[in-house]
């Protein structure tokens, strides 16, 4: 019991504090003139101890509470604490940054009962929860914990899903930890730990069966200070503690005893010569360095703060005494906090260069190592430097770490781009669905908790990570609809141009004289007109194509069925002119035939022109049908004047057709009526179904049913009218003659008023 009851660490630590204070006193510049005295006393690890120690020192009766002889009352003006003690924010801070850089957002926590684990633990989820990381669990712990109690903590880890554990605790802690996991076959879990425990070389060892491999944390950086190895190692001034401690100590550190009780006892005897270099063990391990150099420091910084309190020059003023440092309730608060500040502000450099200063919190600058837990070739534990972190540097490169595979431990999957993320209900915001985007909308980012609307003009691409520009829609003549209208209209054109040459040729035969040749000549160039206006409805919309298309359609439709309607009452009149003493043709001759054309196409002139100063057609891109596609379209302008120059045309075919039904009654042998009939009813037919399938049809198709209405119409008229004529002159020459009454009385009346 007695060799095992000495902590070796707890003399190194005193080792290193007594060298910076010796050291101190002999500094004539840091000072002057004043001696700093210590007291060591041992808390047993126990945070009531601690308390009750420092209290005492404090309030000046720490010799009634340790029963202990002084001559002197004490001048306590520091306590430098514990070898653990609570997790500094910085600490904290930097830990959970090293979470979040390996993408570990789904964690968990065991944490020391008390002070060091309680405060760490709370200042890591605040850190954690800046940075988007979430504890699954975070369990206390305490060495005197019962069994029942560890298997509770064991059952919560294993029935877990996150596969890092973060520890908030101490070596001896994990010891206990170490050997109930391996019994519960707890492994393959990837540790992160502090300064505490990350680079004991002891745990390691202790390790036997590997629950901590690839344990990963922040370590001091490796610093030194010149002669304080030997200085620790120097044990001979040891026995100046007292004879007692120092027997202890040398027995403990040699394994070996003064006095042996019993000759049966294998002990070596103690004979006071033996030789540090003789022996390995964790006095001789100066693995803790940094942390000894940290005691040295913290003994410096109390130094050069009473240096500043005491106003010291050349030499300080003996006879002021500063208040202590530690807050009381029997001393002045004033004081305290001056002291404080103070501390706060100092800085320094030690003997090898290293600069000591404090930020707002009381911590100095987060400069740490990241240790990682290997194996070398024996299959020993060994600590492998992969990475460093500096407060010091900017943000994006505070953080430096050279691992090539880590493990994952996340609560969801991340979102990939063109997803947002939608936290499920009732658990941490590091759980989540991935719901993706909606259309038009994109996410561009991984782990992205919104989707962006792309712009009006653009949209989103299959995979909704990012916004191109919409597809455009108007009937091209690239496209297989617009080569195939493009090439029904230039056939009937050139049909109506064929007849037209034909008719011209045999102008002086009966069959073209008897159907008014001037009208004729004047409806194929009006058909002709229609067929090519159809060729404006092809193409990319523009403001000249948008006006032309539906007032050249408008006019020229108008032309053509005034023609009609003039034919049309030309045989009506030709019919009454046959009857005795009706002198009805000399009304409606061939002047008063083209005044009638002429006034019903300037009507609708006067129509179109109206529409166009007040509001016309104009190129418009129609967003609205489509989401993912814009339509060119040539907007209406004013609806009102569209549909009256529909409604006008339409009035004329009815008008037209209704004439043309009157004068079904006529003899059998007059013919022109009943083409004429037929033609108007595939006209009006036509663009009454026209009406529903303009306003029904999607994008382009509107376009394409305006120039099936434009051609199936004008056919209409091209092959009824004409058709039945072109048969006679070029299969029937013998019946287009003079002395052949083809329409009988009625036709010859026709003829002769051509």
């Amino acid at each position: 019991m007695l060799l095992t009851s000495l902590d070796f660490r707890a003399f190194q630590f005193s080792q290193s504090l007594i060298y910076a204070i010796e050291e101190i006193n002999n500094n004539s510049s840091l000072l002057p003139g004043i001696s700093l005295g210590y007291k060591i006393y041992d808390s047993c690890s126990s945070t009531a101890i601690g308390v009750r120690m420092a209290m005492a020192l404090v309030n000046g009766n720490e010799n009634a509470v340790l029963d202990e002889p002084c001559t002197k009352p004490a001048q306590v003006q520091a306590i430098v604490g514990e070898t653990y003690s609570s997790v500094s924010m910085a600490i904290a801070n930097t830990l959970a940054e090293m979470v979040k850089y390996f993408g570990w957002t789904w964690v968990g926590a065991i944490r020391r009962d008390d002070d060091y684990g309680n405060s760490g633990m709370a200042a890591f989820i605040e850190a954690a929860e800046q940075l988007g990381i979430c504890l699954e669990y975070t369990l206390p712990f305490f060495r005197t914990y019962s069994q029942e109690k560890v298997l509770r903590i064991i059952e919560q880890i294993k029935s877990s899903t996150s596969r890092v554990i973060v520890g908030f605790v101490d070596t001896w802690d994990l010891e206990i930890l170490v050997q109930a996991f391996f019994e519960h076959n707890v492994t393959g879990y990837q540790w992160v730990g502090t300064e505490a425990w990350i680079f004991d070389l002891e745990l390691a060892t202790a390790d036997k069966y590997s629950i901590l491999q690839g344990a990963i944390g922040l370590s001091i950086p490796n610093t030194t200070v010149t002669g304080l190895k030997e200085f620790i190692l120097d044990i001979h001034p040891l026995k100046s503690a007292g004879s007692d401690i120092f027997t202890r100590f040398w027995e403990a550190l040699f394994k070996c005893k003064y006095k042996i009780q019993n000759d049966s006892d294998d002990t070596t005897v103690c004979t006071g010569q033996e030789k540090l270099s003789e022996v390995e063990n964790t006095f001789t391990d100066m693995s803790l360095m940094p942390i000894f150099t940290n005691v040295y420091k913290a003994v410096y910084a109390v130094a050069h703060t009473l240096h500043d309190l005491f106003g010291c020059t050349q030499t300080c003023p003996t006879k002021k005494q500063p208040d202590p440092l530690t807050v009381s309730i029997n001393f002045h608060y004033k004081h305290f906090f001056k002291f404080l500040e103070h501390l706060k502000r100092v800085h320094f450099q030690t003997k090898e260069g290293e600069e000591v200063y404090f930020d707002k919190n009381g911590d100095p600058p987060a400069k740490y190592e990241i240790i990682n837990w290997q194996k070398n070739k024996e299959h020993q534990h060994e600590f492998v430097n992969v990475g460093f972190y500096d407060s010091s540097f900017p943000a994006r490169n505070r953080l430096a770490v050279n691992m090539t595979s880590v493990p994952v431990s996340v609560c969801s999957e991340s979102c990939p781009p063109g997803t947002r993320k939608a936290v499920q209900k009732g658990k941490p915001i590091c759980c989540f669905d991935c719901i993706p985007c909606a259309e038009g909308e994109i996410s561009n980012m991984t782990d992205g908790i919104k989707c962006t609307q792309c712009h009006q003009d653009y949209w989103s691409n299959p995979s909704r990570d990012k916004c191109i520009k919409k597809e455009t829609e108007f009937l091209s003549y690239e496209e297989t609809m617009g080569i195939l209208l493009t090439a029904v209209s230039i056939i009937g054109a050139f049909i109506t141009l064929v007849i037209a040459i034909m008719f011209f040729r045999y102008k002086n035969t009966p069959i073209v004289r008897a159907n008014n040749s001037e009208l004729s000549f004047l409806l194929l160039f009006s058909l002709s007109l229609c067929f090519l206006c159809s060729l404006t409805f092809i193409g990319r919309p523009s403001e000249w194509s948008c006006v032309l298309r539906h007032t050249a359609f408008g006019i020229t439709f108008v032309l053509c069925i005034s023609c009609v309607l003039g034919k049309t009452i030309v045989v009506l009149m030709a019919f009454r002119a046959t009857l005795p003493g009706s002198n009805v043709m000399k009304w409606f001759g061939p002047p008063q035939q083209r005044l009638s054309v002429l006034a019903f196409t300037l009507i609708q002139v006067l129509i179109c022109v109206l529409w166009l100063t007040t509001s016309p057609p104009f190129p418009y891109n129609n967003m609205h049908y489509y989401k993912d596609k814009i339509i060119l379209e040539c907007h209406l302008g004013s609806t009102i004047g569209f549909w009256a120059v529909l409604g006008y045309i339409g009035l004329l075919a009815l008008l037209c057709f209704i004439l043309a039904f009157l004068a079904r009654k006529l003899p059998d042998n007059f013919n022109e009526a009943k083409f004429i009939t037929f033609s108007m009813l595939i006209f009006c037919a036509v663009w009454i179904t026209f009406i529903p399938a303009y306003v029904s049809s999607p994008g382009k198709f509107t376009v394409a049913v305006e120039i099936f209405a434009i051609l199936a119409s004008s056919f209409g008229l091209l092959f009824c009218i004409f058709l039945p004529k072109c048969y006679i002159i070029i299969l029937k020459p013998e019946k287009n003659t003079k002395n052949d009454n083809i329409y009988g009385n009625n036709g010859m009346a026709v003829k002769e008023m051509s």
